[in-house]
């Protein structure tokens, strides 16, 4: 696969200040203007001002010009205006409205490896004395950008512009109701879900064990318990460890570990999920908030007197 992940995204808020607040507590390095950088994968998220929350602008990763080239045909093919240049193409998801620009980055690279956790099982002691991550005393620093998950009013569409024009694979689906897609080895890094407004649902962020999911969590909530969504559990599709917060403006932010990977195409094998398996193995049930954002009224609102 010629693209590898995701760069970054830009999200448009209508309260900056509270909101740069917010993801330095939740441990990206802010850069000025907005601008933060995660551990690992350099300057992954912008804030910038909106009338309402939204996704501005999502940026993929691709490795060479021939993929630039090989996008911006497929674009072209859809019907889809394209803006390149020699690094970038860039196109506006026509549902969402959301920018998409892929550009040339470099693969994320972590040296050295981050090492396993030890964990103790019933016959297997693989640590012995106090566990170490119990003196973790660190703030808790995601590692780079995961997903970032959408509401599409027209789910089809916008699903064939990710898979027919910037080349996403579908890992699995959630019923006829939403995609899970992957540009990268990992299990997804883009969900498009049927909504009955365009909208921005949550950004997720990689820490290095479950552990620091709960440690970053715990820091979020100590003083603003108002932050909680959702967590601590395991979902289903992607395996992956989650807790999620909610920022100021109203968008989640996830913390998450261990996802599936999918080194080949052709060794995975889309399934469908239904019912419960399509949000979460164990945890806690998702509040009714984390389906239906309580905004959401409001977004309709707003969404249909900007074309009434």
């Amino acid at each position: 696969m010629a693209l590898h992940g995701l760069g970054k995204v830009t999200l448009g808020v209508p309260n900056v200040d509270d909101t740069i607040a917010y993801y330095t507590d939740f441990g990206l390095e802010h850069r000025g203007r907005g601008v933060f950088a995660t551990r690992n994968g350099g300057d992954q998220l912008e804030i910038v001002h909106a009338s309402t929350r939204r996704l501005v602008e999502l940026t993929v990763a691709a490795d060479d010009p021939d993929d630039i080239a090989a996008i911006t045909g497929r674009l072209t093919g859809l019907g889809v205006a394209i803006d390149r240049n020699g690094t970038s193409v860039c196109a506006v998801e026509p549902v969402t409205g959301t920018r998409v620009r892929v550009a040339i980055r470099p693969r994320i690279v972590i040296e050295p490896a981050v090492l396993p956790t030890p964990y103790n099982g019933p016959g297997r002691i693989d640590r012995w004395g106090r566990a170490p991550f119990l003196t973790r005393a660190e703030p808790v620093r995601p590692r780079k950008l995961g997903h970032a998950v959408i509401g599409s009013t027209d789910l089809g569409t916008t699903m064939r512009f990710f898979t027919k024009g910037l080349g996403f694979q579908v890992s699995d689906y959630m019923g006829d109701k939403a995609a899970f897609l992957r540009c990268s080895v990992e299990h997804h890094n883009v969900l498009v879900m049927s909504a009955p407004v365009n909208f921005m649902h949550h950004t997720s962020w990689q820490v290095d064990d479950i552990d620091e999911v709960g440690r970053g969590a715990h820091a979020m909530l100590d003083g603003n318990p108002e932050r909680h969504i959702w967590g601590l559990g395991r979902h289903y599709a992607g395996a992956n460890f989650f807790w999620y917060l909610k920022d100021p403006a109203g968008n989640f932010s996830e913390y998450y570990s261990d996802m599936d990977t999918v080194p080949e195409d052709e060794l995975w094998s889309p399934e469908v999920l239904h019912g419960l398996h399509g949000l979460y193995a164990w945890g806690p049930p998702p509040p009714p908030s984390f389906l239906e954002p309580d905004d959401l009224a409001a977004l309709m609102t707003g969404a249909h007197s900007s074309t009434g």
